[in-house]
């Protein structure tokens, strides 16, 4: 018995009115969660949608995938669901929709969330063997739609995963001195979680499995219209953890330094190159 059902293993779709009366129940565990507001439920959906997302999970990139080989983020590549199969892209819309929107409006107490349409660094994430993402904090801002970033949702998709095998999701606390929180990506487990400058996550400990599975999952990422420009737009802010060999972003670093020092006109400019090269 999953948490939420899906009532159309066809096309991914959720019984509207039932999920809609979900997530109440949450809200205080998700407010009171340490280092920050979250949330680990277990059997999330049903099974057989996921396990369609693994048959049909994609082969090769697609025209708007982004793979990522640095220091900080190691054989990493997303998958946009605008090139899925219909069926898969589906339940992507659903994740997206109205009533999956008011059952996490009803989990974390945050109203008027928006779907990010874009899928910005959504959709498929995989990384694989030897790769990790290291521990950071989410941009704040989405600069297509002018919205303010506040929720991730993570959707594993791996059998039989077990915390050897590397790639556990860390929570870290405001400081960067403690892990509050390891979180193994096993099948049809659900964290979601709010994004602050401070929400600091990421899975820095290499993918290792013994056959050599990739780690992979869903993300998606929910907003909302808040944002009025006087907070600084940040990029990804990568944290290198105490007593480990992580690597510091210089270039978000650096980006930082620039902020502090051009007018905004100059520093959108530096921002293109930086991303360019």
């Amino acid at each position: 018995m999953s948490y939420l059902d899906i009532t159309d293993n066809e096309f991914g779709f959720f019984d509207a009115d039932a999920i809609r009366e979900k997530g109440r129940e949450l809200q205080s565990t998700y407010a009171s969660a340490a280092p920050f507001p979250h949330i680990v439920i277990d059997d999330f959906c049903t099974a057989d949608i996921l396990q369609r997302c693994i048959e049909f999970f994609p082969d090769a990139p697609d025209p708007k995938s982004i793979s990522f080989d640095r220091d900080q983020e190691r054989f990493k590549t997303s998958f946009n669901p605008d090139y899925l199969p219909a069926r898969l892209r589906s339940f992507f819309y659903a994740l997206n929709s109205r009533p999956f929107i008011q059952f996490l409006e009803n989990m974390t107490g945050i109203k008027g969330l928006i779907p990010d349409p874009y899928f910005l660094g959504g959709g498929f994430h995989q990384t694989t063997q030897g790769g990790h993402l290291s521990v950071h904090a989410d941009f704040n801002v989405h600069e297509a739609m002018g919205l303010e970033r506040r929720l991730n949702l993570l959707l594993y998709l791996n059998h039989d995963w077990k915390e050897a095998h590397g790639g556990s999701l860390e929570l870290w606390d405001a400081d960067m001195k403690n892990c509050a929180q390891r979180i193994v990506p096993v099948f049809n487990r659900c964290v979601v979680f709010s994004t602050t400058g401070q929400s600091f996550h990421g899975h820095p400990e290499p993918v290792n499995h013994p056959d050599g599975q990739p780690r992979r999952s869903i993300a998606l990422y929910y907003y909302t219209a808040t944002w009025d420009g006087v907070e600084r737009p940040l990029t990804t802010n990568f944290k290198p953890r105490p007593g480990t060999a992580d690597k510091k972003d210089w270039r978000v670093a650096m980006e930082k330094a620039a902020s502090d020092l051009l007018p905004p006109l100059l520093m959108r400019n530096v921002r293109r190159l930086t991303r360019r090269f």
